[in-house]
């Protein structure tokens, strides 16, 4: 996979489709490289006549890592309730995003996000507008601090410590551990895809001081109501009724501050994405990007 300077960090992406289509832009969250976007999703969005881009964000993968900036103590943070300093922002993120775009010489994209990837394109859709054809948020939250938590087990599942035995098989395990107590209960994985998707990230690019400073980054992050309110963008908000990490009110509440978007709950899903579902997240991008493509210029 090939490598760009962007906002002046080494970023790693891939492409699919034709260089003429319209671009989708997508945005992976917390700690997920860009393999997350799963194979079938990428095809289902070509097949509806698009150029695809998925990318690891700053701090994963195998894009730049950011050891300078140091690692926050955010437990210790929490724990005194005293304010959280982040080596960098969602806002920073965001402007990644841009930069990707420049560098590949796109001037405008359909931005899709997923968990902490859909607050980054709700930034990227508010903070520039010129480069935003539509905009889909998907198991996101606006980060308003009244919306209800995460279920304790999803809580857990984010914030555990790694296992203090650290080798290869242990920290597979702990991953899928991890994603199993967010996965979709009407919509399983197939155990032995799970592992090859963790075997792959591990091997990949296993980088946990990176997750610490994204997670800051999230966790920092204020209310984007305000901001919400100012995206012109034709917007899907994308959201399922089972999420135990980030609960459907947050994706409700998304939707209500973002003038006419539309709100799409799936029953039987979670914080991630079933490939049984691969038609139906390729059919709702694909809609709100045909929305925008037929609005009045």
């Amino acid at each position: 996979m090939p490598q760009i300077t962007a906002n002046h960090l080494q970023i790693e992406y891939e492409t699919f489709g034709a260089e003429s289509a319209p671009a989708i832009l997508l945005i992976m969250g917390l700690g997920a490289q860009l393999g997350r976007w799963n194979i079938e999703l990428c095809q289902a969005l070509v097949d509806r006549d698009y150029r695809v881009i998925r990318f690891d964000n700053r701090d994963c993968g195998l894009s730049s890592k950011l050891d300078s900036a140091g690692v926050p103590d955010i437990g210790r943070a929490l724990r005194s309730g005293a304010p959280l300093t982040a080596p960098y922002t969602l806002e920073d993120m965001a402007a990644d995003c841009i930069g990707l775009l420049d560098a590949l010489g796109i001037e405008k994209a359909h931005i899709v996000g997923a968990s902490m990837g859909g607050a980054i394109a709700q930034l990227v859709a508010a903070l520039y507008p010129q480069r935003t054809l539509s905009l889909t948020s998907i198991m996101s939250t606006s980060s308003h601090p009244d919306l209800p938590p995460p279920t304790r087990a999803a809580a857990q599942a984010l914030m555990a410590p790694l296992p203090p035995t650290r080798d290869r098989e242990s920290l597979i395990e702990d991953a899928i551990r991890r994603q199993l107590a967010v996965a979709s209960p009407d919509f399983p994985s197939c155990p032995q895809r799970l592992r090859e998707l963790f075997t792959e990230e591990h091997e990949r690019g296993f980088y946990p001081r990176g997750v610490t400073r994204q997670l800051a980054a999230f966790l920092a992050s204020s209310d984007r109501r305000a901001l919400l309110a100012t995206i012109q963008a034709p917007t899907l908000v994308l959201h399922g009724a089972d999420d135990p990490l980030i609960p459907v009110a947050c994706g409700y509440d998304v939707a209500a501050h973002i003038p006419g978007a539309q709100m799409r709950v799936i029953e039987g899903m979670a914080h991630d994405f079933p490939v049984a579902l691969t038609a139906v997240f390729a059919d709702a991008i694909a809609g709100v990007a045909q929305a925008a493509q037929a609005r009045p210029r």
